[in-house]
């Protein structure tokens, strides 16, 4: 300090006699280990390799409790040669994590531990529970049909709106439909939604002052990354013995027949076009909204023009559009082998802000066989909108 404080014991005294003692909660009260993480642990011991995907929406595309993560298992297994794939992308739920897995996760190879979160966005944006259960169990189905033995562990972050309803005395519907996904695949969970909720109420931090956001601030971070690294020391206890082996986990049936476990997307080149839609191989918005990553100088399908149509053959039981839908997003009809036409607002709630990468599924629980979409652009448009704009980054399809 610029001069000297002669007595600091009276302000240490204040600070400990003035502060409250509480007695934190226990991290591990939230966790439910299932079937533990044991292959993990053999291949990070045994092999000296490891192959960790990080997979979810902003909380887990930004820097933060990732990133200690990815520092505790470096430290815990130092001999181990660790890639981390970082495959979190802003906006995006479970049913987006579906069909992209083949391009943001099994593409970098064999991937031995999984972090999924998909809680917040699966309820902000409003998907059903059917979608979420179809979203989640397909992709539980697709990373092991990829690897018998990978490792999963599911997370529930926390917002407002679930913090309301552990309030209340009820478990979030979301996290309800996750979790009968995590109980019926023997999948490890973390509830941090009630684990951040109960800590506030235990008065150990506040939500305004602390936690600060469903996006949340370093000390926030913190909160989650104890939480999860002290779910990886109760796996990752002791040495293993010379003879221990991997083994795959157990595939029971599916909770969903119709779920997105073959999902996948489609290049764009893939549609038939006629007058009024073109593919710009460089897509940048020429207004002030902002863009997403992926969304952004990249190949995109566009038209502008009301009655402007495409055809797209494919083959699966379901099929959508991923589209960046921004301030003059329009609607569109839609219709499947040559079925009644569809009306559907590409305009979102956060349109007026960015070009919001969104991901609308079309049509699902049709025949696995081979199937005709048909897409124009309405005469109609969102009152909100200022113009008519479809602008599909992919198409994406659950083949078989």
């Amino acid at each position: 300090h610029h001069f000297p404080i002669e007595t600091p014991r009276i302000v240490a005294d204040f600070i400990k006699y003035n502060s409250l003692q509480i007695e934190p909660l226990n991290a591990s009260n939230y966790h439910n280990m299932r079937g533990g993480l044991l292959n993990s642990q053999i291949i990070f011991e045994h092999q000296k390799v490891g192959r960790v995907a990080f997979l979810g929406g902003s909380i887990t595309y930004n820097t933060g409790w990732r990133d200690s993560v990815c520092n505790y298992l470096t430290q815990r297994f130092p001999e181990t040669d660790f890639e981390f794939i970082e495959a979190g992308i802003p906006s995006m739920g479970s049913t987006p994590a579906a069909f992209r897995l083949n391009r943001d996760v099994l593409a970098h190879g064999r991937i031995d531990l999984l972090f999924e979160e998909a809680a917040v966005n699966d309820a902000g944006n409003g998907r059903t529970s059917k979608e979420q259960i179809k979203a989640m169990e397909g992709l539980v189905r697709h990373l092991r049909e990829a690897n018998p033995q990978i490792d999963i562990v599911m997370m529930h972050f926390v917002d407002p709106d679930k913090m309301k309803d552990y309030r209340a005395g009820k478990e979030p519907l979301v996290i309800t439909n996750h979790n009968m996904v995590a109980d019926h695949y023997n999948i490890p969970t973390i509830n941090l939604a009630m684990e951040v909720t109960d800590r506030i109420d235990n008065g150990e931090f506040s939500w305004q002052d602390d936690f600060k956001n469903l996006h949340p601030s370093p000390f926030g971070q913190g909160i989650y990354a104890r939480s999860i690294i002290q779910l990886l020391k109760n796996n990752y206890l002791g040495q293993l013995d010379d003879d221990e082996k991997v083994s795959s986990h157990d595939t029971p049936g599916k909770l969903d027949e119709y779920c997105y476990d073959n999902g996948y997307l489609m290049d764009i080149s893939s549609a038939q076009l006629y007058k009024g839609w073109k593919i710009d191989s460089s897509w940048s918005p020429r207004d002030d909204s902002k863009v997403r990553p992926n969304f952004v100088n990249v190949p995109m399908l566009i038209s502008n023009e009301p009655g402007s149509k495409l055809t797209l053959k494919f083959t699966g039981n379901t099929v959508g559009i991923a589209v960046a839908a921004g301030q003059d997003a329009g609607i569109i009809d839609y219709r499947i082998d040559g079925g009644d036409w569809q009306s559907l607002n590409l305009f979102t709630s956060w349109s007026n802000q960015l070009h919001l990468p969104w991901y609308y599924t079309l049509s699902s629980e049709l025949l696995s066989k081979e199937h005709l979409l048909e897409i124009r652009i309405a005469s109609s448009k969102d009152q909100r909108s200022n113009g008519h704009a479809c602008r599909i980054r992919y198409f994406f399809v659950n083949g078989f």
